[in-house]
């Protein structure tokens, strides 16, 4: 059998390049070597958004629209909306009992999110405990890996010692899942700060080639090359940045070079990186026109997924009510 991985994404807006280098192109690759479980996290949307969820039904589905668009196949991985499974939250309640809270306080994200997150009321229980849930979305289908950037491995740290604290307490029935480390590119927003959805400076998967080479067009560079004629410095040009993510090592080296020299103005660097993004998410583009004409294919494999899932997660269930002895 093949092992096991699981990850989620929360439906908190449309993906942009980032979502794509940092998670979605690294799916398509693992659905192909592992039992790839991967799920709409629409209750973990409502940690930080609970104010306002009248968009989360919305941008589930043009979430899915993309996550199939870019090449997660449903015949080989499971794919599903977290909400269908009511199973998830009944662990998430039962895991929370032996749960320590100081656990919980000592996640790096806790704090950090507080102060990036002013605007809205974070104290709740929904937004402490929620990796808490997390641990259930994992232990419910006993992935073998999580597969997280740098950032969330505290994350996988706190469901191994939630599994190790259920299993010492009641019986052995959950893997310690590993961390599968994923080289997070950061890519640079069009006002070069990192690309994010709040900042306004994201390239979008459902972005069409005119919106896409538009926004290059009007994308900050090396603020020191004032005029066509002024020699650029590559290293600290965010345009650069993303030739290195995306253009072949022809361009790269041209691109590198003929900047330094002024050899090509910033215009022609924009243009070489428009070519071949717009050469990469074409086929996405075009499978997304597809999904978009067919009413009920979104439907289908989300209602299928939540089949697959349903069964895994109702073994599971029977197995910790067992051996809790409720």
């Amino acid at each position: 059998m093949k092992p096991r991985v699981l990850s989620g994404m929360q439906p908190s807006g449309r993906l942009h390049l980032g979502n794509l280098s940092g998670a979605l192109s690294n799916w398509t690759k693992l659905q192909d070597t592992y039992e790839g479980y991967f799920f709409v996290a629409d209750w973990h949307a409502l940690s930080t958004n609970y104010a306002e969820p009248t968009q989360i039904k919305t941008l589930t589905r043009e979430m899915v629209i993309d996550w199939l668009s870019a090449g997660l196949d449903p015949s080989k991985a499971t794919i599903f909306i977290q909400s269908d499974l009511p199973d998830h939250a009944v662990l998430h309640v039962l895991l929370s009992m032996i749960t320590p809270i100081p656990w919980l306080e000592r996640i790096p994200t806790y704090k950090e999110q507080q102060t990036q997150l002013e605007d809205r009321d974070l104290s709740t229980y929904g937004f402490l405990g929620y990796p808490i849930l997390q641990t259930a979305d994992v232990l419910m289908y006993n992935a073998d890996f999580v597969p997280v950037g740098i950032d969330q491995a505290p994350h996988v740290e706190l469901t191994r010692a939630i599994a190790r604290r259920f299993n010492s307490l009641y019986k052995p029935i959950f893997k310690e899942p590993q961390t599968l480390l994923t080289e997070v590119p950061k890519l640079p927003g069009t006002d070069g700060r990192k690309m994010s959805k709040s900042y306004n400076n994201a390239i979008y998967l459902s972005d069409s080639e005119e919106t896409l080479r538009e926004k290059l067009r009007t994308m900050v560079t090396d603020p020191a090359r004032k005029r066509r004629t002024d020699p650029g410095d590559p290293d600290i040009c965010p345009v650069f940045d993303l030739h290195k993510v995306y253009s072949d090592t022809p361009v790269i080296e041209q691109v590198n070079a003929e900047c330094r020299t002024a050899k090509i103005g910033c215009i022609d660097c924009k243009r070489f990186l428009a070519n071949a993004l717009v050469t990469q998410l074409n086929p996405a583009w075009e499978k997304g026109r597809a999904i978009r004409k067919s009413p009920t294919m979104v439907d289908d494999v989300l209602q299928e997924g939540a089949k697959r899932a349903r069964v895994t997660a109702s073994a599971t269930m029977q197995e910790v009510r067992d051996a809790i002895g409720i």
